[in-house]
């Protein structure tokens, strides 16, 4: 899949929706009036972190909205084409590997806890994630996203 830009309203009605169809919740945003107010929501306010990666044998990010990209310390651009593994250090793989299994047998998981790096190498705690399969309506695999609502330093 090629890497959406940050304000693209088909992604973010993909994000939207495969979350709201695969766990029953809604991931958000409030009541807004437009697709395009609902995808700037999604990356420059919401009060959590997004991050997508794709299908790839090894999956690169496709997508970091900014309070993602402020906890890893990374740009969009820096974010997008860098490979997911690495948002985690060597010793928390194993724990990653496991949820993602669970993620890509059932659909969606949640309540993960994982230490992630940062690019300056700071780990800090993300919590109470869900990650969920991107499927459009079609019934498309377009990658998984995760969303972080709880993060805090080492």
């Amino acid at each position: 899949m090629t890497p959406p830009q940050p304000l693209s309203r088909q992604f973010s009605a993909l994000l939207l929706d495969s979350h709201h169809r695969l766990t029953g919740k809604e991931l958000g945003p409030p009541p807004v009036t437009s697709t395009d107010a609902a995808a700037q929501w999604l990356y420059e306010d919401a009060p959590f972190g997004l991050l997508a990666h794709d299908t790839a044998d090894d999956p690169t990010f496709i997508y970091a909205n900014r309070t993602a990209q402020r906890c890893f310390e990374y740009t969009w651009d820096e974010f997008v084409g860098l490979p997911s593994r690495l948002s985690a250090a060597p010793d928390a793989q194993p724990n990653r590997d496991a949820f993602i299994r669970s993620v890509t047998r059932d659909g969606y998981a949640t309540g993960y806890r994982g230490i992630r790096i940062a690019r300056s190498g700071r780990r800090f705690w993300i919590t109470d994630v869900t990650m969920w399969d991107l499927i459009d309506t079609d019934g498309t695999l377009h990658g998984q996203a995760a969303v972080f609502p709880a993060w805090s330093d080492l």
